[in-house]
């Protein structure tokens, strides 16, 4: 993903991408040495990548037979016709597919491969949303702006009110701020990319990556300045990622920004036609998965599964999935009611994990998803949460969902296990410097930067995040469940968290921070990094708790 904080906070480097400097001052930086492709499944030791040593963990299962696990993602989607995709995807097979008629009676008409919680008639999805905060804030206004009498409202529902106003006003602050700073940069990204394709002597939509531009003759200033503002995104964001790519990923944060500056507040109920603040069980959504979104769930589904040992795509961590497509996760805030129906309709219809890589900062119905969550812990499935990319602390400031549940019966729920981003070398860049941690609330990291796995279209992407995390860590879980398929959910989480080794004397840099370096140990309650291979070994000594049918 275009990593946008690379670029709001470097006047200088602004300056130049508004093609303002001349070219004679102008020096590229020194591009990070990439990892390789495929570096999250790699091990420490062997190859010198702190992945999640996958090659070992498959030899001390040679021999072994699996059972399939059939995995849900909660996401934008998922393009159904990708090749390291279409043959791992759930079928629900008492469905008959395109008859229009609910077949098996679970209230979803057609649900083959899953099921589209923001989906309305006529193939229209509601992908385009705004901020939870900014949702609220429109809707408590009225009510409560012009109140200067206190006394005469319900103190708990003032307070958060406050709150609420709190956050949308941070949200519309940092909105104004980014847009003004990106949108200029966005502007000579477009301007310069048409003059390196003609330089390059490329279609209108053709793409290039970083080694192309050396090719390019200089035959005047414009073109050696364009090629200069490329070469200093590229290193930055990765020589192997194309033009087409980063606009494409800064063209949607300005769009999410553009969305909680100028939001549709009615696009809920003009495309899906529901009520979110109404958990009325009544039908709605549809059976597409695949909309112009569907990058971020495709991407995610491929590290839990993606075929293996295909010669196409990448290897996904685990071996005999099922992908559950499961589209609740709009470009914006995701709505309780749709989290809360996502996990129900997993859970009811066969998932023994569920991946969740989303998050926010307000969640006004938390006791429907809270009730999902014990649901799901009720019929022994495992939750897999992406911890954020703020770069903030969870235990003082959390993200929703979250398992401290409203009524107090939870804390840390014993089937749900939330995962920090790592990088790919030990050292001082261990911690993703995006990261959200916690020594309480999030259990354990995983590799989430520079991460490379499938797109939509049959293309590829790398980037960062801890929703790429989650999925990693997902796909060992459905690994270790897989050979040992009498592990319950609880025990799942326990051998993960048992496995990752504490990295005590490790210091890192802080999460947000480029000079105060902490003890990795600090960032997540195991202060360690998920590994397959010790997963497994102690799954193997494990006696299991569920009950499986032959």
């Amino acid at each position: 993903m275009f990593n946008f904080r690379n670029y709001i906070t470097g006047p200088a480097l602004l300056v130049s991408l508004t093609l303002s400097l001349t070219s004679s001052a102008q020096i590229v930086p020194k591009p990070e040495p990439e990892p390789p492709k495929g570096w999250h499944l790699l091990d420490q030791k062997e190859n010198g990548f702190y992945g999640i040593s996958l090659k070992p963990a498959y030899l001390f299962l040679q021999g072994k037979k699996s059972k399939p696990v059939v995995v849900a993602t909660i996401d934008s989607g998922v393009d159904t016709l990708q090749n390291d995709l279409k043959s791992i995807l759930w079928v629900n097979t008492k469905e008959i597919p395109g008859n229009g008629i609910d077949d098996d009676h679970n209230g979803y008409i057609d649900d083959v491969h899953g099921w589209n919680f923001l989906g309305g008639p006529g193939g229209k999805a509601d992908f385009n949303e705004t901020t939870e905060e900014v949702r609220e804030y429109n809707k408590l206004k009225d009510k409560y702006a012009a109140i200067t009498d206190t006394n005469s409202v319900d103190k708990k529902q003032y307070a958060y009110w406050k709150r609420v106003k709190t956050i949308y006003d941070t949200t519309i602050n940092k909105a104004r701020t980014e847009t003004t700073q990106l949108q200029p940069i966005m502007n000579a990204l477009m301007v310069t990319s048409g003059y390196i394709k003609r330089g390059l002597n490329l279609p209108a939509n053709g793409t290039f990556v970083q080694a192309d531009l050396a090719k390019i003759k200089m035959t005047n200033d414009t073109l050696t300045q364009s090629k200069y503002v490329w070469d200093s995104i590229f290193s930055q964001e990765g020589g192997n990622q194309t033009n087409a790519a980063i606009i494409k990923d800064l063209s949607e944060y300005l769009a999410k920004l553009n969305n909680d500056l100028s939001p549709d507040l009615e696009a809920r109920k003009r495309i899906v036609g529901d009520n979110p603040d109404s958990l009325d069980h009544k039908p709605y959504g549809s059976n597409l998965l695949k909309f112009s979104d569907a990058s971020h769930g495709t991407g995610v589904a491929g590290l839990i599964g993606a075929v293996r040992n295909n010669g196409y795509g990448i290897n996904g961590v685990a071996d005999n999935v099922r992908i559950m497509a499961i589209k609740a996760v709009p470009n914006g805030d995701e709505y309780d009611k749709d989290i809360a129906n996502a996990i129900h309709y997993a859970v009811d219809n066969g998932a023994q994990i569920i991946n969740m890589s989303f998050g926010k900062k307000i969640s006004p119905h938390k006791e429907w998803v809270d009730e999902a969550f014990k649901y799901a812990a009720s019929k022994d499935v495992l939750l897999v949460m992406a911890a954020g990319n703020d770069s903030q602390d969870m235990d003082t400031d959390p993200d929703f969902p979250n398992d401290t549940f409203l009524d107090g019966s939870s804390t840390d729920a014993d089937n749900m296990i939330n995962v920090g981003a790592s990088g790919p070398k030990l050292g001082e860049h261990l911690a993703g410097d995006f990261s959200n941690y916690g020594k309480k609330n999030v259990d354990v990291f995983a590799p989430g930067v520079k991460v490379t796995t499938v797109d939509t279209d049959a293309e590829f992407m790398t980037e960062d995040g801890t929703s790429f995390s989650s999925p990693i860590t997902a796909g060992v879980a459905a690994l270790i469940l897989e050979y040992y398929p009498t592990l319950s959910a609880k025990q799942l989480k326990q051998i993960i968290l048992q496995s990752a080794t504490p990295l005590t004397g490790t210091m890192v840099l802080k999460p947000g921070s480029k000079t105060i370096k902490i003890d990795f140990t600090t960032l997540s309650k195991t202060g360690g990094i998920v590994n397959a291979y010790k997963a497994l070994q102690i799954a193997s000594k494990m006696k299991g708790e569920r009950v499986v049918a032959n």
